[in-house]
């Protein structure tokens, strides 16, 4: 078996259809935890760029006991057209992360709740949420938020 030295990172996958994006202009894919305080620090300024943002889920569960049901229910959210408005509401009021306020946020937004619980235990949103997760090791990404430009895959902005 021959051994090799190379310890560098796999490229950041470029944008799936199915990406979750927002924005005009250049394409910057966003690796973020919806449970970290640094994330939720830094989105306002992310979203605020004149940039095409594609959001990858990395829930960090050994620091943010909730980042998978955050996760989860951004998902279910988008599921039903409505990823980036739980998105920017979860990290607008950090205070108010638990499922009765998740609950508020679904009758907010005028979604189905039956389907939105349905969907955020479900095994497809599970694995879309364990493949973006994924996509972020392999590409090096250590910490949130992590952002690279889509053309060049250079990291643009982290923050620990």
């Amino acid at each position: 078996m021959k051994m090799t030295n190379e310890l560098t990172s796999a490229a950041v996958p470029p944008p799936h259809p199915d990406d979750h994006r927002r924005g005009e202009g250049s394409v910057v894919i966003v690796y973020a935890d919806l449970g970290c305080p640094h994330c939720a620090g830094a989105w306002r300024e992310i979203v605020a760029r004149p940039a095409t943002i594609v959001f990858r889920h990395f829930p960090v569960a050994s620091k943010h006991s909730r980042a998978g049901a955050l996760h989860a229910a951004a998902e279910a959210a988008g599921l039903q057209g409505r990823f980036f408005e739980m998105v920017d509401s979860l990290y607008a009021d950090r205070g108010h992360i638990d499922d009765p306020h998740l609950w508020e946020r679904v009758e907010r937004f005028g979604l189905d709740l039956a389907r939105f619980e349905a969907d955020r235990r479900s095994d497809a949103v599970a694995a879309r949420v364990r493949r973006d997760f994924e996509s972020g090791i392999r590409a090096g990404v250590t910490t949130t938020p992590a952002l690279f430009l889509a053309s060049s895959g250079c990291n643009v902005f982290s923050s620990s």
